[in-house]
């Protein structure tokens, strides 16, 4: 069976939100990561046998395949096809695992993995009728939790009311949802001083739109690294108040922030990059996906981590590097003490709360930055996972090569 290896790997820093990305339509954006595939490794792109986009709210600007409309703008030949899919906060990293799947099958040779979100132009809930994603479940998925009531919502719930669920579940407190956080915060700006995301990121030049008026403009220079990072403390992260419930835990503070960005993977079959005279990088060597619990939602991460290590044979002790999608705190926190993490080794860099988590755009992001973290360190084996909207989460298990 071919062997899927990672070739290439790139990001966009995270714009905040109406900021430095928010004038980008969000396929000439994505183009921008293609371009660097392309730059990076000298691949000619008609090589290329499918380009697979992670995006999440697929609506105005984002929708009609919008991966297919990022091949066009990057200026690819008109024969390299694409597709745009959608497993919520994971459709990127889902994109990573159709990638491999299609050339450890032998059907492709060369995919690009990748995904966007521009959520400035296109905020979260568009895609729902009257911005509520409750409305999309339908009667009979609605039925089915009616028994269940949490926080006052019966049924199925927002992801805010999920998160105080998880914390409630694993006994967490707002003193260690915050705790977390400020780590968060202070790794990332460590990495961002220590140049770790240097290597990793594509400058792309600053579009700013205006939220009154639309109007795009280009103040100059280009963005080249994450400007969502906050200079935070104890005390400012306890003075917030409670996001989703009155005395809740869950705040702005310890969830991810709202952001612009894309990312992208250049994936090919060992033999494929012999030929073409490109080095290996990583191997992706196992993957899973598992459902959950729709209503608590965020705990999908540990079972599907028990499934990837299961079927790799491997154990916790075997992985140096964890990333673990901070769409809260309450999540990490919950997924470390089921998996008995050792902290030290999880979100080195930070994560959603401090580098921001642009949803279709995540899973390749953190792909990226946990490739380049394993090549920093020295570490071998990466284990990314990540919660998913409707109680959902993937994981994937990648071996740096020397």
């Amino acid at each position: 069976m071919p062997e899927a290896v990672i070739v290439e790997a790139v990001r966009t820093a995270a714009g905040k939100r109406h900021g430095s990305l928010s004038g980008w339509h969000p396929a000439e954006l994505a183009a921008q990561t293609l371009i660097a595939l392309q730059d990076r490794s000298g691949i000619d792109p008609a090589v290329v046998d499918d380009v697979i986009m992670g995006c999440v709210t697929q609506i105005g600007p984002q929708s009609t395949n919008v991966g297919r409309n990022a091949v066009l703008a990057a200026g690819w030949p008109e024969r390299v096809p694409a597709v745009t899919v959608d497993r919520q906060c994971g459709s990127s990293q889902q994109a990573v695992h159709f990638a491999a799947q299609a050339i450890m099958a032998g059907s492709c040779d060369v995919v690009v993995a990748a995904g966007l979100e521009c959520m400035s132009t296109v905020p979260m809930f568009t895609n729902a009728p009257g911005g509520d994603i409750r409305e999309v479940y339908g009667e009979a998925a609605q039925a089915r939790y009616a028994g269940r009531t949490a926080y006052g919502h019966t049924g199925l719930a927002p992801q805010g009311i999920s998160s105080e669920l998880v914390a409630d579940r694993f006994d967490l407190t707002r003193q260690d949802l915050d705790a977390y956080s400020l780590a968060s915060q202070r790794r990332a700006a460590a990495a961002r001083d220590e140049c770790r995301f240097n290597r990793e990121i594509v400058r792309v030049r600053r579009k700013v739109r205006d939220r009154e008026t639309g109007e795009v403009t280009e103040p100059g220079g280009t963005l080249d690294a994450d400007e969502c990072i906050r200079n935070t403390s104890p005390e400012a992260l306890a003075a917030l108040k409670p996001s989703f419930v009155p005395d809740g835990r869950v705040t702005a503070g310890n969830s991810s922030q709202i952001v612009d960005g894309a990312a992208a993977l250049l994936i090919m079959s060992a033999d494929k990059a012999r030929e073409l005279g490109l080095r290996p990088r990583a191997v992706i060597r196992h993957m899973a996906v598992t459902g959950s619990d729709p209503v608590e939602m965020l705990t999908g991460p540990i079972p599907a981590t028990q499934r990837v290590l299961k079927r790799a044979g491997m154990s916790m002790a075997d992985i140096d590097l964890f990333e673990v999608n901070e769409a809260f705190a309450s999540v990490v926190l919950a997924w470390q003490r089921a998996m008995g993490a050792d902290p030290a080794r999880v979100n080195v860099n930070g994560g959603g709360i401090s580098l921001g988590h642009p949803l279709g755009a995540s899973g390749a992001k953190l792909m990226v930055t946990l490739l380049h973290e394993l090549e920093r360190t020295g570490g071998r084996f990466g284990l990314q996972t990540m919660c998913e909207g409707g109680g959902l989460a993937n994981a994937t298990i990648i071996e740096r090569l020397t």
